[in-house]
């Protein structure tokens, strides 16, 4: 008790923690319908972590109906009668977790899928694309030249260094020089990365995260079926506990088909750098987001360059057109 008279048996700090998070939630009577009904237009996914956060243990519970038999005439404090009314909801824990998962689901599918997405689009553009092919066939022969000796190929590593490497005379980067050849030899080339979005996008995602969250969306799925369980032994009504059975079949089919293209990209990953030449054994090392990531950077410093390398070209194309009318007379 307090001196205002009221049933107080949690800790100063659980109490105070509890009257924060009800300062961000609705009245405690209408979050019960809303639990019951997992209406999420009463309580956010916000307000769920805040209720999977302040669950009232056992103990809790007893102390405070112990207290209200003492003292049957005194009201509960706010924090002791929020609880006591979660406290009445059958499956607490369960409902809100499986709530929990609902919410989130598509948004976690959608996290997993768009990165595979990207890096299958990715991989197509680059197979397809005449600039990329020009940059890889010029840097071999620029490669051969200076080693002095034929090679297969590089190293995709190799692309970082291109514009570090630099020429002894003009101190112009490989790059510039790279520009140069790739334009003179086929004019109808582009700056690459405009044109590679999705390698961009996929250099931003972890791969190996992805399929860790995949198993980690399985493992829910299959928590979530038995939180259903759970919940339908009590207040569960049957329009409710159907929808429930046909959105975890749903996730469960689409959880399938994730593991799947997730497999499936992977394995074009793979046979893509195969297809450059890329060594068997540093192809089941190589990190999709790694290679994403040295492609779209070397893009963009290409872009760059290119960029400057055309001004120069239209600035002396500019010099040679007044050089032509220079010391000529102006006829009317």
């Amino acid at each position: 008790m307090n001196k205002n008279k009221e049933i107080i048996v949690l800790d100063h700090k659980r109490s105070n923690a509890i009257n924060i998070a009800m300062t961000k939630l609705p009245p405690p009577r209408a979050i019960k319908a809303a639990i019951l009904k997992m209406d999420a237009t009463v309580v956010t996914r916000e307000g769920i972590d805040k209720l999977l956060n302040m669950l009232p243990t056992e103990e809790e519970r007893g102390k405070i109906q112990e207290a209200q038999m003492i003292n049957p005439e005194l009201p509960l404090g706010n924090a002791e009668q929020f609880l006591l009314t979660l406290s009445s909801i059958s499956e607490l824990a369960a409902r809100l977790k499986l709530w929990a998962f609902k919410l989130d689901f598509e948004i976690s599918e959608k996290e997993i899928a768009e990165p595979l997405m990207d890096l299958k689009q990715g991989l197509e553009l680059l197979k397809a694309n005449k600039t990329f092919k020009c940059i890889l066939s010029t840097l071999l022969e620029v490669g051969i030249f200076l080693n002095g000796q034929p090679v297969k190929g590089f190293q995709i590593e190799y692309l970082a260094k291109v514009p570090e490497v630099k020429d002894t005379v003009h101190k112009h980067s490989l790059l510039h020089h790279l520009c140069h050849m790739v334009m003179e030899a086929s004019p109808d080339t582009t700056d690459l990365y405009s044109e590679i979005g999705p390698i961009t996008r996929a250099s931003k995602a972890d791969f190996a995260e992805l399929a860790h969250s995949i198993v980690h969306l399985e493992q829910e799925c299959k928590a979530s079926w038995d939180r259903l369980k759970l919940i339908s032994k009590h207040d569960c009504p049957p329009h409710l506990k159907q929808k429930l059975v046909d959105f975890l079949a749903d996730c469960a089919e689409r959880i399938i088909i994730l593991d799947i293209v997730h497999r499936r990209v992977i394995n074009r990953y793979r046979k893509f750098l195969m297809w450059l030449g890329i060594p068997q054994h540093r192809v089941a090392e190589s990190k999709p987001n790694d290679f994403c990531r040295i492609v779209s950077e070397f893009a963009l410093e290409y872009r760059t360059t290119r960029e400057r390398v055309q001004q120069q070209i239209e600035k002396k194309a500019n010099h040679r057109e007044r050089n032509k009318t220079r010391g000529k007379m102006i006829i009317d």
